[in-house]
């Protein structure tokens, strides 16, 4: 284990950066635009940026890299996402920050997508699954640990936005002298919403009202936390809270959907998080079981995204997994786009605690599609499927799926288009024959 850390240290490091500056960074947002009283539905239109930022960057990302070479787009995205920061305590203003986020989501986007090929470069089909944890557990104690540096400076000083600029400035730099060769990737999405629709309806739908979830928490977790006035200690903790809870909650539901199966457990976490969600309506914020709530909110809700990727790839040979995740990505971020304003509009009509009523019925959408899902198709025995694996929301996750061999990665990269989507209709035909 240690063997295989020292041999990526510079890019484990580096993404360590990265993601705290990110956790921080949008927490950071999301409180001062409270602060600057923006409106909670504008703040949602504007914290919407990153994730629609996220769909063009990961569509871009690949073009730029044939095009100049990796090295000077990781330079050039992290230049680009250390000035929207910087930018945005100069120019306090709601439609200059949307832009600045749809910056953001576009240069983390790229630079997700070129570390994460560094360091699948780096790995083989014997070490890929030890360095693939270390990866996840850097990555969400990052955005946990991101949390905490809200502590050092008042949100409303220019401190901050200066610290998270440093971050990513200081993440290029372990990355960029230590690594030469350049990865061999391409971000594949040759399958469509509908082609992926009719092999897994469920897994598709899911992915989207899952995003939305995710996007709800993350972009206004710190306005709700805000204007219920919580102090800023707290906030950083509601927050840390969350993401801790969806990484703890991940691998225990992960290894019961090997055993009973994912659909059964894709509904066990959605009613579980949609009746918590209701039931956290009666706490107020700060309160020590507040945080247990919140914790369980998380974990049940976060993890989604992986059950219904995992749901989805079960149904999927190697080389249709690989042609399959950019599509995937693309559904959580559509999901995530538009879960911040409507949950941010909730809000606004129905009061703050709509926060917690958005995720509920988000999840309960999921809930009730599942279970008439559940009479249209058998569900495949667990002995048919493969084991769970932690997803993480980058574009490059099936490259970094354990089921995968480094060389059906690349047979999947080579088969043309055509090929592909032939593959995919003549699953979804075979499946919906099935039907009932």
């Amino acid at each position: 284990m240690l063997n295989i850390i020292s041999n990526c240290w510079a890019l484990l490091l580096g993404m360590g950066l990265i993601m705290i500056g990110n956790g921080l960074q949008a927490t950071l947002i999301g409180v001062r635009a409270s602060m600057e009283n923006f409106g909670t539905t504008i703040t949602g239109f504007m914290m919407s940026g990153y994730f629609l930022g996220l769909i063009f960057g990961c569509k871009t990302t690949p073009i730029l890299v044939r095009r100049v070479g990796h090295i000077r787009i990781f330079g050039a995205l992290a230049s680009l996402a250390s000035t929207s920061i910087l930018l945005q305590a100069i120019f306090v203003n709601p439609f200059m920050w949307w832009a600045m986020r749809l910056i953001t989501g576009f240069s983390y986007a790229g630079l997700y997508i070129v570390a994460e090929s560094w360091l699948n470069e780096s790995a083989t089909n014997g070490t890929r699954g030890k360095l693939f944890s270390t990866y996840m557990l850097i990555s969400f104690s990052g955005m946990a640990g991101g949390q905490m540096l809200l502590n050092l400076s008042p949100p409303s000083s220019f401190e901050l936005f200066l610290l998270v600029s440093l971050m990513i400035s200081l993440a290029v730099i372990p990355i960029l002298i230590s690594v030469s060769r350049a990865p061999q990737f391409e971000i594949m999405e040759k399958v469509s919403i509908i082609q992926l629709y009719r092999v897994s309806p469920l897994g598709v739908i899911g992915m989207v009202f899952s995003g939305m979830a995710i996007g709800a928490i993350y972009a206004m977790g710190p306005v709700f936390a805000t204007e219920i006035g919580m102090p800023v200690k707290d906030v950083s903790f509601f927050m840390a809270t969350i993401i801790l809870g969806g990484f703890l909650f991940q691998y225990p539901l992960g290894w019961l959907s090997d055993l009973i199966g994912r659909r059964k457990v894709i509904l066990l976490s959605c009613i579980s998080g949609a009746s918590i969600s209701v039931f956290a309506l009666y706490f107020s914020g700060g309160e020590i079981i507040s945080f247990f709530i919140i914790a369980c909110v998380g974990g049940f809700s976060l993890p989604l995204y992986a059950l219904c990727g995992v749901h989805i790839n079960d149904y999927l040979n190697p080389t249709q997994m690989v042609a399959a995740s950019g599509t995937i990505v693309l559904l959580s971020s559509l999901g995530a786009t538009i879960g911040s304003p409507l949950t941010a509009a909730a809000m606004d009509l129905f009061g703050l605690n709509a926060f917690y009523g958005s995720i509920a019925i988000m999840l309960t959408s999921i809930f009730i599609f599942s279970l008439w899902r559940t009479g249209k198709r058998p569900e495949f025995s667990t002995e048919e499927t493969g084991d769970f694996v932690p997803m993480h929301s980058s574009p490059m996750s099936a490259s970094l799926n354990l089921d995968v061999t480094l060389n059906e990665i690349e047979t999947a990269e080579n088969k043309d288009t055509e090929q592909i989507q032939d593959s995919f209709d003549e699953l979804a035909n075979d499946l919906e024959s099935q039907d009932r």
